[in-house]
């Protein structure tokens, strides 16, 4: 399965689920571990720990299992690698506090 299509399944099961301000960061060329990241929040520890689950099945009703599921536990911060794609799905102070908006966003320099 190519990484557009564990994308749009992604947002699809965040959406179906009243995931808040999911976006999208190309990190091609920032790092090797993967391609996109998936960025979503929820509204509780329940909110976060349902919205992973369903992507993760999600994307496994069309054939591709995730790597590994990380997070669950605490649920104010849980990630599901797709390999390719990897999905975060955090409270909104877990959002805040990790930042991984800029983070991964490379500004350019000013010449």
């Amino acid at each position: 399965m190519k990484a557009a299509e564990i994308k749009a399944i992604a947002l699809e099961a965040l959406d179906d689920l009243k995931g808040k301000d999911a976006i999208t960061l190309d990190v091609r060329g920032l790092t090797s571990v993967t391609d996109y990241m998936v960025i979503c929040t929820g509204s509780s520890t329940r909110h976060v720990k349902s919205l992973a689950e369903n992507v993760a099945v999600e994307v496994k009703k069309r054939g591709l299992a995730a790597r590994g599921i990380e997070g669950a536990k605490a649920s104010d911060w849980v990630l599901v690698d797709f390999g390719d794609v990897v999905v975060h799905v955090m409270l909104p102070e877990a959002r805040d506090f990790y930042d991984l908006e800029r983070l991964w966003t490379v500004v350019p320099e000013e010449q």
